[in-house]
């Protein structure tokens, strides 16, 4: 027969506050992360800071391939978004090769292999333009500051847009 919970136990289990995603949701990719190779994902997310932002806009690592019962000398299957730059990346593999082992401290990547095809697009949010604040001046106001102007044509000009602006 189990006992009923005391309230102090349902309290510490409970969280108290904001809590960061990172923490559950490490739980919920490392199934997924684990199929493909990458222990946790971090290779993934931590990308562009291994190979910088040139080589990881244009890359993306699929998975690691490790030969059987060994977790070093594996193979990264990365994706490249053009033909052009496989040929880069083919030059920049020991360069590669080393900051991805230098990230996890021994050589657990012993080769790059290279796979074209489309990457995601990131996700752009549209840019949104501030408007400057304008204030409303009075009329009187807008024609003492275009007393100054010479030339009829452009006081014109300015005095419709200051009114247009004064009225929005």
């Amino acid at each position: 027969m189990t006992t009923p919970r005391s309230q102090a136990e349902d309290d510490d289990r409970r969280t108290r506050g904001m809590v960061s995603i990172a923490v559950p949701s490490g739980k919920v990719t490392r199934p997924v992360f684990g199929r493909h190779g990458f222990a946790g994902g971090a290779l993934v997310v931590d990308w562009p800071a291994i190979v910088g932002s040139a080589v990881a806009s244009h890359t993306l690592p699929v998975r690691i391939k490790f030969p059987p019962q060994d977790r070093a000398d594996g193979t990264l299957v990365v994706k490249v978004a053009s033909g052009a730059f496989a040929l880069e990346m083919q030059h920049l593999e020991p360069l590669i090769l080393e900051r991805i082992n230098g990230y996890f401290g021994w050589k657990a990547v012993a080769r790059l292999k290279l796979v074209q095809g489309p990457l995601p697009q990131p996700v752009r949010r549209p840019k949104t333009v501030a408007r400057p604040a304008v204030t409303t001046a009075a009329p009187s106001t807008l024609a003492a500051r275009l007393d100054s102007v010479e030339d009829p044509d452009l006081r014109a000009v300015l005095e419709r847009l200051g009114r247009r602006l004064t009225n929005s």
